[in-house]
């Protein structure tokens, strides 16, 4: 042990077994330990043990009950030197006068090496780390003290090495810092070894290991920014040259324009920030108990090119206060009854190219009192200058994540259509859900319950959820941008749809009841796209299909606890976009498929590149010098080859004869 305590179990009945401490030094001569009493007590020198008994387990507590602080001039109790305790216990277990089992403790105690007095300032020198690791042997984790398991502690002595000598780390940790890597010429432990290693095998030493390279000058690599974070400026000024998609607004102060949004989780985040070109509309509760006010009004927006402008906001008080406002069970008591707060946010950003040319607020007040959950809602529409009137919102070429989908149903005189899924209110049932558009690159699922009585016809039942499903799919051609025109029909692709079952088979389940097959319960909307260029630095996704497929389950009635002639049957929709790209992919040559050990994607030998160091990329010696090599080497290989023909001996042959 090389701690104050240690602990120990003893397992078994513990009803009349006595415990003892006994200090046992070792016979100097011999080596061996003195022999052992059942007459010792639970106290021996600076050592207390303390036993928790228990049915089958007991807990034994060791430990050392005197100063471990190294001796300042002229004080006692203390260490004199580093190495403070150097003592072998045993602890016995007796029952009577027999022994029954004993532990034997060897301590070796360090005294604390906790700084009393003046603080040397000589810095710590670290290592170059190119040409050397900056910590050769990592599991030296305590200064002054040997690690257990540690063989490259300096601060392990040889004796306490040999009792974990054959259980030393391995490894990096255990200090093995430069391991021979796979390429080194002495490195022979590969599986499955080419015969062409030794030719192309690296002859040099474990200094020069590759390993280093991670650490070289202490570089840390620094990652790419996302789409939805820019560097910030350290002082106000000319930003950059735009907005692009995704890019979080800045205000005058360097700061994020925020307005709260819904986080993945569900919850409203009131400081998230707003993205440019991305759309929102999301509800939060609140309490007045809770009620934080956001960003002030007068903030002004950074436009793109380093200039501010003002948000122009209208106020209005709110008509229609029931939309808002819920009561709750159990009220929060507030010091302020009632307050005036804001009900709801509508922002519009009008933009053009990659910068905004003004920002239109319409803020709705009202009273929220004490017992009453608000509904807030925060609107962003992004809508460009040179389609202002919003009496179309298709105004860009292609797709923009967040935008709902342009359906038509190009059968019917009325071309409009739509692509929805279910908003579930208060229930969870299909009779109450409402609906929400499909919106581009979002990949969403949602559902809700349908009533099913047990004497359910289930020809019935299996049209009447295809109708719930079908519902929800009000078109029969989707566009393929956003600007799609209703008179060419050369901008829709068609809708692919596979019939939710059979009607042919049969399905019949004799004269069971509350048991019905092949119900389809789930929709499930695959979008294939692809990017097809950019305008402006705005990528401009292109739908290219849509297919629409139904997976059916088996219902069967379920009788909970108060069995009903009622059962609910949840169906779903789900909607998948699946990006591919725009071209087809180039495809793999033979040599790739048949020879996959030597693609260079893949592996670190690439033949392609054998004749690398003939070209001006390589830098590891003169290019004079590299080229004479090759040239040497070439013309040994050219006279071996000829004077190993066949015609090249009959005229070595004649020539002699």
């Amino acid at each position: 042990m090389s701690g104050p305590s240690i602990k120990a179990l003893f397992l078994g009945n513990a009803s009349g077994v006595n415990f003892s401490l006994v200090l046992s030094p070792v016979d100097e001569e011999t080596g061996k330990l003195p022999h052992s009493n059942c007459s010792g007590s639970r106290r021996a020198g600076d050592w207390n043990l303390n036993v928790m008994p228990g049915k089958d387990v007991s807990k034994l507590t060791i430990s050392l009950a005197r100063n471990l602080q190294l001796c300042l001039p002229n004080a006692t109790d203390c260490c004199t030197t580093p190495l403070c305790v150097v003592e072998t216990l045993q602890v016995l277990a007796c029952h009577g006068s027999v022994l029954l089992a004993h532990l034997l403790i060897q301590a070796e105690i360090y005294a604390n090496s906790s700084v009393i007095g003046n603080v040397s300032e000589n810095a710590t020198v670290i290592p170059n780390q190119a040409f050397q690791p900056l910590g050769s042997c990592p599991c030296d984790l305590t200064a002054g003290a040997c690690d257990v398991r540690c063989c490259c502690d300096q601060e392990c002595t040889t004796d306490l090495k040999q009792l974990f000598t054959g259980s030393c780390f391995t490894g990096v940790f255990g200090g093995d810092v430069n391991p021979p890597f796979d390429q080194l010429c002495s490195a022979k432990s590969m599986e499955h070894t080419p015969d062409w290693f030794p030719f192309l095998c690296v002859q040099s030493s474990l200094d020069n290991t590759p390993f280093l390279g991670y650490f070289y000058h202490g570089s840390i690599s620094t990652p790419g920014d996302t789409s939805f974070k820019i560097p910030l400026q350290m002082s106000p000024g000319r930003l950059f040259t735009g907005y692009r998609q995704g890019d979080p607004i800045m205000t005058e102060e360097n700061d994020y324009f925020t307005i709260p949004q819904q986080s993945m989780a569900g919850q409203c985040v009131g400081n998230a920030p707003v993205a440019f070109l991305q759309d929102f509309d999301v509800r939060c509760l609140n309490q007045l108990a809770s009620y934080r006010e956001g960003l002030p009004r007068d903030v002004r927006v950074n436009s793109g090119t380093g200039d501010f402008i003002q948000q122009n906001v209208i106020y209005r008080t709110i008509t229609d206060i029931d939309r808002f406002i819920t009561r709750s069970e159990s009220p929060l008591i507030t010091e302020v009854p009632c307050k005036n707060v804001t009900f709801a946010e509508y922002y519009k950003f009008i933009w053009e190219g990659k910068n905004i040319k003004e920002i239109n607020v319409t803020v709705f007040l009202g009273s929220l009192c004490d017992g009453e959950i608000l509904t807030q809602r925060f609107t962003v529409k992004f809508v460009s200058l040179n389609n202002t009137n919003e009496t179309e919102s298709f105004g860009n070429p292609g797709y923009q994540v967040g935008k709902p989908l342009r359906a038509a149903n190009l059968n019917t005189s009325d071309t409009f259509g739509s692509l929805k899924l279910w908003q579930p209110a208060l229930g969870g049932l299909c009779t109450s859900a409402a609906h929400t558009p499909v919106l581009f690159g979002l990949d969403s699922f949602s559902g809700c319950t349908l009533q099913v009585g047990v004497n359910e016809d289930c020809n019935h039942l299996r049209g009447n959820v295809t109708d719930k499903l079908n519902s929800l799919i009000q078109a029969t051609h989707i566009g393929k941008r956003s600007n799609s025109s209703y008179s060419n029909l050369n901008d829709w692709v068609e809708m692919i749809r596979l019939d939710p079952y059979n009607s042919d088979t049969n399905v019949s389940t004799g004269n069971l009841k509350g048991i019905c097959l092949d119900v389809p319960a789930n929709l499930n909307i695959r979008i294939i796209f692809a990017t097809v260029g950019a305008v402006q630095g705005i990528p401009q996704q292109e739908i290219l299909a849509v297919q629409i497929s139904y997976s059916t389950v088996i219902w069967q009635f379920q009788c909970g606890l108060t069995c009903e002639n009622v059962d609910f049957l949840p169906i779903t929709a789900s909607v998948q976009f699946i990006k591919v790209p725009a071209q087809p992919p180039i495809p793999l040559t033979r040599f790739q498929i048949n020879y996959t050990e030597f693609d260079c994607d893949r592996n670190d030998v690439c033949w392609p590149e054998i004749f690398y160091p003939l070209t001006r990329f390589y830098t590891g010696e003169p290019y004079a010098q590299c080229l004479a090599k090759t040239l040497a080497v070439a013309f040994v290989v050219l006279l071996v080859a000829v004077t190993s023909s066949p015609w090249f001996q009959k005229v070595w042959e004649n020539s002699l004869f």
